[in-house]
């Protein structure tokens, strides 16, 4: 595939400073592009690279586009710049309207305009799948479940019983959805744990992204719920009854536990815990690998955990980490004798 740098800038509205007529046939890092390719300056800091880059074409911002020797095309969010004409050269295979004859659909199943279904997938009693769904090979579509239009589930996706789905969603594969929530109550008389049944489901909303592996499990005393924009990364855990905001991005290997309710236009790290029954307000910033351990109130940015160390200095510092109690002790005791 192949366009010119003109049509690009007319496509997005972007700003061209040089030839118009400049071929672009692919995108690639800056580092790596080779002629024919548009690459992006994310940062200013990088810029010294560029004069080194084999692209024909760049995108930048315009305070970084001076001297710059091969066509640019400015914008202020080169990321955002990325991700509109990335879709040009998006080589995912687009669905072709068929129902594979290995794929087993209910007669008690509504199907829209324009549905694909692939080999051997199943489609239980109930479902209704909205126009242009596309439903991947080996995925499980449980009984009494509802699919907006022009959502895509690839291979291998289960979705449980009494599963939501708005419109335009993306599901990866692996992803399971409606799988019961870990609920049970410990029974003294028979010393054992009793399973609390997950009598509620899953509601997810439009325009949301689930990533490979991520888990996503019904509820039991509330439906847990994803709100329109949010988007999961890879092997995300999602506790039964919690609701997500809309628009709130969680990194990849985060677990969240049940009951927990995460305001709109969140960013959460990678491989973060949430314990249960807490709240985190709107536009709050998480750091990878902290543990939420009670509610966030407040918009802002908040991390936990110890910084990287050598190793030795590590191991010493767990020997002060273990006087910590004494000394704070010793320390009230000192302040009470100079009262």
């Amino acid at each position: 595939m192949k366009l010119t740098l003109g049509e690009i800038a007319d496509q997005f509205a972007l700003e061209l400073m040089g030839d118009p007529s400049t071929e672009i046939s692919g995108i690639a890092s800056l580092v790596d592009a080779k002629h024919g390719e548009l690459t992006f300056l994310f940062s200013s800091s990088y810029k010294n690279h560029v004069k080194d880059s084999l692209a024909s074409a760049i995108v930048l911002r315009k305070s970084d586009s001076a001297d710059c020797d091969i066509p640019v095309l400015i914008s202020e969010q080169p990321r955002l710049a990325w991700a509109k004409i990335a879709t040009l050269f998006d080589l995912t295979p687009r669905p072709d309207s068929n129902i594979h004859e290995t794929a087993v659909v209910s007669d008690r199943a509504t199907l829209g305009k324009d549905v694909s279904i692939g080999a051997h997938a199943i489609v239980e009693d109930g479902v209704t799948l909205g126009d242009g769904v596309c439903v991947g090979a080996g995925c499980f579509i449980g009984a009494m479940v509802s699919i907006g239009e022009g959502t895509r589930l690839h291979a291998n996706v289960t979705i449980y019983h009494d599963v939501h789905l708005g419109s335009r969603v993306i599901i990866h594969s692996a992803a399971v959805l409606g799988a019961d929530g870990f609920g049970f109550e410990f029974d003294k008389e028979t010393a054992s744990l009793v399973k609390i049944p997950q009598v509620y489901g899953v509601h997810v909303g439009d325009d949301v992204e689930i990533g490979a592996g991520t888990t996503i499990d019904r509820g039991a005393l509330n439906h847990t719920v994803i709100g329109d924009g949010v988007k999961l990364d890879n092997q995300v855990q999602v506790g039964h009854g919690t609701s997500i905001g809309e628009h709130t991005a969680v990194s990849g290997c985060t677990a969240i536990a049940g009951s927990t309710r995460i305001g709109s236009y969140c960013l959460i790290g990678g491989a973060v815990g949430i314990i249960d029954n807490i709240e985190i307000a709107d536009h709050v910033e998480i750091t990878a690998m902290s543990l939420v351990s009670q509610s966030i109130t407040e918009k802002g940015r908040y991390s936990s955990g110890t910084g990287l160390m050598p190793a030795g200095d590590w191991k010493r510092s767990i020997v002060g980490f273990r006087k910590l109690p004494e000394l704070i002790k010793r320390i009230g005791k000192l302040e009470k004798g100079k009262k």
